[in-house]
């Protein structure tokens, strides 16, 4: 049964009730019954500017593209001069993995707004899913974020004192808006229990509106901020106040971040890492954290952080508590081969698509199985089975699920035999969970660092053979592994045993190098100053 709408406090507008009803419902997995309160809301409403866009926003955290479009475009129409429906437009042709029409929407508002952090970050992330965007624009495009906050911050600061660390442990902060149950929080939370505390003394700066068990994890076992309400000077007075001696930044420019706070230099040696995956463009960070496979030689170019490589991997992971275990290979039930993606939407461009509309052709009779919230939309799907049909793949051989709470989305890896991998934007925690759940991931690590994330999964726990050369090495892989049952079936048994014993989750040895890189990258400032 939908939820009705609670009795709305003073002084709050009269959509309130109904729209909060709508957000309940979605939480608890009611898309219909949120659609249905969301329209309500937008019909009774139309010249309410707020209503339309909080309706919108809503809709498209549900997945619903179409009907978010509808009434974005309507609040557009009634206030012009109104950045937020255009941001909103961007995001939801970014979702469509329609990245040039988000682009082009981003630099006309970039040029109406050139001071405002959202968008500008927002502008960002996005060329990091578009194929189009050269290595060139992407590092001017950060480069220059980075003069933007450096400028914003008053100027380039100096690097604070140094307090000598001979003899204690080395006090780390972490800040991010992420640290509950989304891909940063899920890697970051054991790393942050298991820092050794005559070593690291970590300190957490919460930035997130979200509370969790995973919020609950990483605040029992470090000393824990809520720095949700403070601006950028105050946040970086706080950090000042904890007097540490590295900070470390788990976002980047992704939703939420507050790396501007670090254009204030609020620590002696600040690091990326984790949350992002390019080059920030900030001139104060001192290093970004990466490995050999994720950034080769050469890389060094596309960064204006120094690029510090572990030997032990970029991350570790750790399976949530209530994985479900591994499903007998879903072929044997079948009779045929199923491929499989729960990938973001926004990383299917015409490429992608292209590419598995071959594999599904090398594979008689194989199905694909494409997962993310934004199946929802009726018309995305239409879109998606029109162009594999394009490409000679019938629609019923495409099943399109949409968003499910994250126990049942795992078990439907059930029904997968393999997982094939988006370009340039590769899976992270998705591929890792993909594996956990006994799907190896064919994969095509290219030249960014978010294009080499499987790979770098896949080389730590020995089957590299899996990451592809090329768009025809792609194809050769996911077929010839499809053409041979007794394989699939020995990996499917084999994979959580490889990854137990792998360095990839081996989070105990990880954390150990993480607090030697620290230690060598305050090292190294000291000698410099």
């Amino acid at each position: 049964m939908p939820t009705t709408p609670p009795t709305a406090p003073p002084n709050t507008p009269p959509w309130h009730g109904l729209l909060g009803a709508a957000k309940s419902n979605a939480g608890a997995g009611r898309f219909a019954e949120a659609r249905a309160l969301c329209e309500q809301v937008a019909q009774s409403y139309p010249d309410d500017g707020a209503a339309l866009l909080d309706t919108g926003g809503l809709l498209l955290s549900c997945g619903l593209l179409s009907e978010a479009e509808q009434v974005f475009l309507r609040a557009q129409a009634l206030a012009p001069g109104d950045i937020r429906a255009r941001v909103s437009l961007a995001n939801v042709a970014a979702q469509r993995a329609d990245h040039g029409t988000a682009r082009r929407l981003y630099a006309g508002i970039l040029g109406a707004a050139p001071d405002h952090p959202v968008i500008r970050r927002n502008a960002l992330t996005t060329q990091e899913y578009d194929p189009a965007a050269t290595d060139g624009e992407r590092l001017a495009a950060a480069r220059a974020w980075g003069r933007w906050a450096a400028r914003r911050a008053g100027g380039p600061h100096s690097r604070p004192v140094m307090a000598p660390a001979t003899g204690r442990p080395l006090r780390v902060g972490y800040v991010s808006a992420d640290l509950c149950q989304h891909t940063v929080g899920l890697f970051v939370k054991d790393v942050l229990a298991g820092h050794d505390p005559a070593r690291v003394q970590a300190v957490v700066y919460s930035a997130g509106s979200v509370d969790d068990w995973v919020t609950d994890a990483i605040r029992h076992t470090t000393t824990f901020r809520d720095v949700r309400a403070l601006d950028d000077a105050a946040l970086a007075r706080a950090i000042r106040f904890d007097r540490l001696d590295v900070l470390v930044d788990l976002s980047g420019h992704t939703s939420g971040s507050r790396l501007t706070a670090l254009a204030h230099r609020p620590a002696p040696v600040m690091v990326s890492w984790l949350g992002y995956f390019a080059t920030t463009g900030l001139p104060c960070l001192d290093a970004v954290l990466l490995d050999d496979a994720h950034a080769p030689p050469g890389m060094e170019a596309g960064f204006t952080e120094s690029i510090v490589r572990m030997t032990q991997g970029r991350l570790c992971y750790a399976p949530v508590p209530f994985a479900p275990p591994v499903a007998d290979p879903p072929h044997r039930r079948n009779g045929h081969v199923t491929f499989g993606s729960f990938n973001n939407t926004a990383k299917l461009n015409e490429a992608v698509l292209a590419v598995w509309a071959r594999v599904l052709g090398a594979v008689p009779d194989s199905r694909l199985v494409l997962k993310w919230r934004t199946f929802n939309d009726t018309a995305l799907c239409e879109r998606i089975r029109a162009t594999f049909q394009a490409h000679g793949i019938a629609p019923h051989r495409i099943d399109l699920r949409g968003p499910s709470f994250h126990k049942e989305m795992l078990a439907e890896y059930g029904d997968i035999d393999i997982a094939l991998d988006p370009f340039p934007f590769t899976g992270g925690l998705t591929s890792c969970e993909a594996l956990w759940m006994g799907v190896p991931v064919v994969t095509w690590p290219q030249g960014r660092v978010v294009s080499r994330q499987t790979f770098a999964f896949l080389s730590q726990i020995g089957l590299s053979e899996l990451a592809a050369r090329d768009a025809d090495d792609y194809v050769r892989i996911a077929s010839d592994l499809a053409g041979d049952r007794a394989r699939m079936a020995t990996v499917r048994a084999s994979l959580r045993n490889r990854m137990r014993t792998s360095p990839l989750c081996d989070v105990s040895a990880f954390t150990r190098e993480l607090e030697d890189t620290f230690i060598g990258v305050f090292e190294e400032a000291s000698r410099s100053e």
